[in-house]
């Protein structure tokens, strides 16, 4: 591409299309909002019944509403498409995107397994597209410093991991019904696992042990997970959809510690051998429904210049660091004796 081509792409906004009109969506729309309207602008949602793309398009002023996924597949107006819906339904809506030439950011998990991970990396490069999984925790300013610290050797060499995540949320159905894709691994584990994963650099563990337990409806309610690392390094982490952890983090090394305070997963402060820093996320213009949602803006914004350099993934959150979290989600629930129906296919 040359240089006059780049310069008029970056003069233009990135054009959204959402998929969904749920509560995530929601959210994510709202962060998108945190941004400049000259690198960011919302076109297009597309919901399964067209009057829930209308009420999520009057409310958050998109212009366009569509009752069916594959109408916004359709339009040729949008660069990206943020796909919202619950994950058992991930590998149906990224191929149908994808198919239709468009770039894809996928809440997590990508999949429901490995198999399906690497389905939906291979029709990416298939159809030449861009594609991400949504793990927004790595993206904060935040987690920029974690990376910034342990790239230069600020706590030494690190030996040992540890991150946590519960939170009583029984009662709600898509946590714990199997055809949901419930289950705390891969509804909030996810987010323990790749903080692990992003301080050992995508380093796949040579030993992973797993034990919790499982609910009535055959998916994961707690468990404790253990994984060792090349040169003797460790990590543990602990998720629960039946009770509230402290669900913080930290980071031991040979010469100190980096401490991340709840919430781990969207981390909005660091406490580094003693010493506090806040990294604060913006407000936001409408109510969220989950707390520090504004951080999204971190993940669309490293979406928006994956696209202006022309790249096809990210290298802070990469096609083999998906991958390597399916891969090590998929051991674990086998120790642990989660099916889905996916698993048998």
């Amino acid at each position: 591409m040359n240089s006059t081509c780049q310069f008029a792409l970056s003069n233009m906004a990135t054009r959204w299309g959402i998929c969904s009109a749920g509560k995530i969506s929601h959210d994510f729309t709202v962060a998108l909002k945190t941004l400049p309207p000259e690198d960011h602008q919302v076109v297009a949602v597309a919901a399964r019944k067209l009057e829930d793309a209308q009420k999520f398009a009057k409310k958050h002023s998109i212009p366009q509403a569509y009752g069916s996924y594959e109408e916004l597949a359709r339009d040729p107006n949008i660069d990206v498409v943020y796909v919202g819906v619950i994950h058992p339904y991930h590998l149906s809506t990224c191929l149908l995107f994808m198919n239709a030439k468009k770039n894809v950011l996928c809440e997590k998990p990508l999949a429901m397994n490995t198999k399906e991970v690497k389905e939906i990396l291979a029709c990416a490069k298939r159809n030449d597209v861009f594609l991400m999984e949504a793990v927004w925790t790595r993206f904060f300013p935040a987690s920029v410093e974690i990376r910034r610290l342990l790239a230069q050797g600020e706590v030494g060499e690190v030996k040992m991991v540890r991150s946590e995540f519960g939170v009583p949320i029984m009662h709600v159905p898509r946590a714990v019904e199997k055809e949901l894709g419930g289950g705390a691994m891969l509804d909030i584990g996810i987010y323990c696992l790749q903080f692990i994963s992003m301080v050992y650099n995508g380093e796949k563990p040579e030993c992973i042990q797993a034990t919790g337990f499982c609910l009535e409806t055959g998916v994961d309610d707690t468990m404790v997970v253990t994984l060792k690392f090349s040169k003797n390094r460790m990590a543990v982490f602990t998720c629960s959809l039946g009770v509230q952890l402290p669900n913080d983090a930290i980071i031991a090394g040979t010469k100190g510690t980096i401490q991340i305070p709840a919430h781990m997963w969207c981390p909005t402060a660091l406490v580094v051998n003693g010493k506090e820093t806040q990294y604060p996320v913006p407000e936001p213009y409408l109510p969220l429904n989950f707390i520090n949602s504004t951080g999204m803006r971190y993940e669309a914004e490293e979406v928006r210049q994956c696209l202006l350099k022309g790249l096809k993934e990210s290298a802070v959150m990469s096609h083999a660091d998906s991958l390597l979290l399916a891969e090590v989600e998929d051991e674990v629930r086998r120790q642990v004796g989660v099916v889905y129906s996916q698993d048998c296919q």
